[in-house]
């Protein structure tokens, strides 16, 4: 189960405490946000395509969704999200509980720039009623990320 290859990694680091476990759902950003007790723009959920035949992640505020010409212009390809079986396969984790920690080797992982409003997020922790709290430092430490992208909408003032 991916929550243990996830566990494994962050104990591996001393932080297997920190991993949090809920008798209830964290499957969705509402889900989780109930489950955590934060407001859902604090959950830092993956989003998983394909960008030339390889699996990427991009990791954003609960709140956004991709802006599809930011997106093309960043990775030179049309958004095109992963099927729940190609997350399983090319992610390593199940739909509901991918994360950015102990992913499949060769996934390219991208943090977007929404999540910077914030000081702590709540990202899963490879099962569907698992999180972990994080600082922005720490996510960037922890998750092993490519880069900082702007490819989402919905959380900016101004849009």
């Amino acid at each position: 189960m991916s929550i243990e290859k996830v566990r494994r990694y962050f104990a591996q680091l001393g932080m297997a405490e920190r991993v949090l476990e809920f008798p209830v759902s964290s499957a969705t950003v509402e889900l989780a946000a109930v489950a955590v007790g934060c407001e859902p723009a604090r959950i830092a959920k993956s989003l998983s395509f394909l960008v030339e035949d390889k699996p990427i992640l991009v990791i954003a505020a609960g709140d956004t969704k991709i802006n599809n010409s930011a997106y093309k212009a960043q990775f030179h390809a049309k958004a095109k999200m992963l099927t729940p079986e190609q997350v399983v396969e090319l992610i390593g984790h199940i739909v509901g509980g991918v994360c950015p920690f102990a992913v499949n080797p060769g996934v390219a992982v991208y943090l977007d720039e929404s999540l910077k409003r914030f000081d702590t997020v709540f990202p899963a922790c490879g099962s569907s009623n698992s999180a972990i709290e994080l600082t922005i430092p720490e996510l960037e430490k922890y998750s092993g990320f490519t880069a900082w992208v702007d490819v989402c909408k919905g959380w900016r003032m101004d849009e």
